[in-house]
């Protein structure tokens, strides 16, 4: 599954893996301070499997773009976006219907996303001592 995901994109699998992360320590900071501990921790597996396939999505739409050019290539990504586009739209209104998870938490799963890929340098530069654009060159 690395070799796949390292396939679509060299920082795909440590993006992942500090979604994850940021999964685990809202869930063990939050979790302490709400009274419905259930639907706080519905709503925040259902965020963070949604950046999850968010991030292979993205990498992937990419990775297709680049092997496919021209108005095709472009239009594959469009296509791509407008299913993630869906996705979240579907599984939001999925949550609220059903009262799956609390949706509060869903977002802050989902924003984890954005925070893997803001803390991306950083954790490639504790880790490896450089960053992506470093080891590039």
């Amino acid at each position: 599954m690395i070799k796949y995901l390292r396939r679509l994109n060299e920082a795909l699998p440590m993006l992942i893996a500090t979604i994850l992360v940021y999964g685990i320590l809202v869930e063990v900071v939050g979790v302490w301070w709400v009274e419905d501990k259930l639907r706080y921790t519905t709503g925040l597996l259902i965020g963070i499997g949604l950046a999850l396939f968010l991030s292979i999505n993205i990498a992937s739409s990419i990775w297709g773009m680049m092997d496919v050019s021209g108005k095709k290539g472009q239009a594959m990504v469009a296509v791509k976006a407008v299913l993630r586009y869906f996705v979240v739209v579907v599984v939001s209104m999925t949550m609220g219907y059903f009262h799956l998870g609390n949706i509060a938490t869903w977002f802050i799963g989902v924003m984890g996303l954005k925070v893997a890929a803001f803390l991306q340098p950083l954790i490639h530069k504790v880790f490896f001592g450089k960053t992506i654009q470093e080891s590039e060159t």
